[in-house]
């Protein structure tokens, strides 16, 4: 494995620091900050292959935190990952829009918490979430028109989707499609990452990283998709 790599760990609440140090410390060695500017001050001095980061903390909150890493240059291997306790979509969005790795819900999963952090820091290239085969419709509005594709795998940061028409990447789409046995219906917003195009059957397939999805629906896609993950890279 190799040297142990530095995870920090950010939350005013002293408990949670404690249940996520006792998880993570056979994955790294582990540093712990009650505030976001004392846990910029060891990031700056202790350059950690991870900071995981609760979002609501009195003075710099969990984004504030994730831009000032964003736009240090010394800073620029560390990966940020927010931890929110809140289910609301657009909370999602704003961690992802400052520059979030990834975002994982309170109560933490000790297991999803573990795999997190450990694609991070065990490894030399950043590998994928676990991703699952998902054949389904998914609608696709982009501005003022809309469109079926039709989905091809799936993880709890994004889908792949197929269909007729292409959509320029970093664009912002809003996406609607059913997850089976679960959840009636998802309706994340969505950025567009990589296209992937068929010229003979004149399909183009999206990468779509999840942005703005409420804290039910990405449990519940956690959840369906570790009962049927695929290990292998995913899109997000």
């Amino acid at each position: 494995m190799g040297t142990r790599r530095t995870i920090l760990l950010v939350d005013d609440a002293p408990i949670f620091l404690e249940i996520e140090a006792l998880f993570l410390t056979r994955v790294g060695h582990v540093l712990c900050a009650t505030a976001a500017e004392e846990a910029l001050e060891i990031a700056r001095r202790e350059h950690p292959a991870v900071i995981v980061t609760d979002a609501f903390m009195p003075g710099m909150d969990g984004a504030g935190l994730c831009r000032a890493v964003r736009q240090d240059p010394e800073l620029d291997t560390t990966r940020v990952v927010i931890v929110t306790s809140s289910d609301r979509a657009e909370d999602r969005a704003e961690a992802i829009h400052a520059g979030a790795d990834d975002v994982l819900s309170k109560p933490i999963n000790r297991v999803t918490l573990i795999e997190t952090v450990q694609r991070f820091v065990r490894y030399a290239n950043v590998r994928g979430l676990p991703r699952a085969p998902f054949r389904g419709s998914v609608r696709v509005e982009d501005g003022s028109t809309d469109w079926v594709g039709k989905a091809r795998n799936i993880s709890r940061g994004g889908i792949f989707v197929e269909g007729g028409k292409e959509i320029s990447p970093h664009s912002e789409v809003t996406l609607e499609f059913d997850l089976p046995g679960e959840i009636s219906c998802v309706r994340p917003t969505a950025e567009v990452v990589w296209l992937e195009s068929d010229p003979e059957e004149g399909l183009v397939g999206m990468g779509l990283r999840f942005l703005g999805l409420d804290g039910s629906s990405l449990r519940s896609i956690d959840d369906w998709v570790h009962e049927r993950s695929l290990r292998a890279p995913a899109l997000a």
